[in-house]
């Protein structure tokens, strides 16, 4: 006998990275460049702190927000980074992952029938999150303003329906970066409609050519703002499962009482390697940074030399979003071609809403000697799939 989940459980899915996955499966060769995880181990300090607190027993609940400990370390850092504080023991819980303070942000605002303004191409994981709640989430073409959200775009699908708009820069899949002239312009047009703001700033420490711009910035909006992070991206700490989330005192409250129903607190060791994190480990990005900005280079010279278009030049994360038009405008039959005849693994763009078609995305976050082997790859498979086109590419 099978019994029925409930209604929206029909948006469960499996996420389309995790397809092309179970694709690669068998094939022992593959150069996979879907998955966004640093290659490069999490630093020492980070690791021997978490080693410490295990040694020392440090394994009992903390406080629902976390521990205080690590709240303050949490302000500090985005004090002296960032210029603005957030008070250590009302406005910061310490989650499992920013999934989870997402997932608890969202599931403490939204009601059934609610919208979420969502620039796109986006991050396929928010779009499950708000179905399961019977809200909308609604995309916003972004291909047009170099994937950057613009105040006119968001006036224009405002509606009486809209309760947050989720923004996340720097962007997965674009890599793309704001500026501050950018983001005021956005805030400055938030401000003027009562609706939360979420901002999803996980990659905040990979930006490249010019400093990250916060949404917590704009002190106009910090009532209506509700920001995320954590340590995966910056620290190469995937698996330790570390986030933050940081908000007004009024929101705060509240959403402590439904992350501690669903955790009761974030991961307590790890709790202790995100003090060591952002203190000793603070200058821990640089080096991967440096390591980025390589591959991104080699990349976007690469791919521009293959025939593909580059509708905007990533600044930040780990990913770049060539346009594949070109060739062919089924994205989705290309990745596949791909991976079974050159066993390279890319993400088809459609898997970051329908605005993503005709595009696919490539992680750098692998060495850069597994990124040539993959393009040289792809590089033959054009040459014999495409011949004509291929020869008769501009390489501009």
């Amino acid at each position: 006998m099978k019994l029925a989940l409930n209604t929206y459980s029909k948006y469960l899915r499996p996420p389309s990275i995790r397809q092309f996955s179970n694709r690669m499966k068998g094939i022992d060769d593959c150069i996979n460049l879907t998955v966004g995880q640093p290659d490069f181990p999490m630093p020492d300090v980070v690791k021997q702190a978490y080693i410490t607190a295990i040694e020392q027993d440090q394994t009992a609940y903390s406080h629902n927000k976390g521990l205080l400990e690590t709240r303050e370390a949490i302000s500090q850092y985005f004090e002296s980074r960032y210029g603005f504080t957030y008070d250590s023991e009302e406005e910061i819980i310490v989650t499992n992952g920013a999934s989870e303070a997402l997932d608890t942000a969202l599931r403490s605002i939204l009601n059934e029938g609610d919208e979420v303004l969502i620039p796109a191409p986006s991050y396929a994981g928010y779009i499950p999150l708000i179905e399961m709640l019977g809200a909308t989430p609604v995309f916003i073409d972004t291909s047009e303003t170099n994937y950057k959200i613009t105040s006119q775009a968001i006036e224009h699908y405002i509606t009486s329906r809209t309760k947050a708009i989720l923004l996340n820069y720097p962007s997965n899949p674009t890599g793309v970066v704001l500026s501050y002239q950018d983001a005021a312009s956005i805030a400055r047009t938030l401000q003027q409609h009562e609706i939360f703001i979420l901002s999803d700033e996980i990659y905040a420490e990979n930006t490249f050519s010019k400093p990250h711009v916060s949404f917590a910035q704009f002190p106009e909006i910090r009532d209506q703002l509700l920001l995320i992070s954590g340590l995966s991206k910056s620290h190469a700490a995937t698996g330790i499962r570390i986030g933050f989330l940081l908000g007004p005192s009024y929101l705060i409250e509240k959403l402590t009482f439904a992350h501690a129903y669903n955790c009761i607190c974030a991961n307590v060791p790890a709790q202790y390697a995100t003090i060591a994190a952002l203190k000793e480990g603070i200058t821990a990005p640089q080096a991967m940074n440096e390591a980025y900005i390589e591959r991104k280079n080699y990349l976007s010279e690469k791919l521009q030399a293959l025939g593909f278009q580059l509708d905007a030049q990533p600044e930040g994360a780990f990913y770049i979003f060539p346009n594949i038009s070109y060739y062919t405008d089924n994205d989705f039959d290309f990745c596949v071609d791909v991976l079974e005849q050159a066993h390279v693994a890319m993400v088809p763009g459609s898997s970051f809403t329908d605005l993503g078609k005709g595009h696919v995305r490539i992680s750098y976050a692998y060495d850069l000697e597994s990124i040539k082997e993959g393009m040289d790859r792809l590089e033959r498979y054009l040459s014999t799939r495409y011949p004509t086109k291929f020869k008769n590419r501009s390489s501009d």
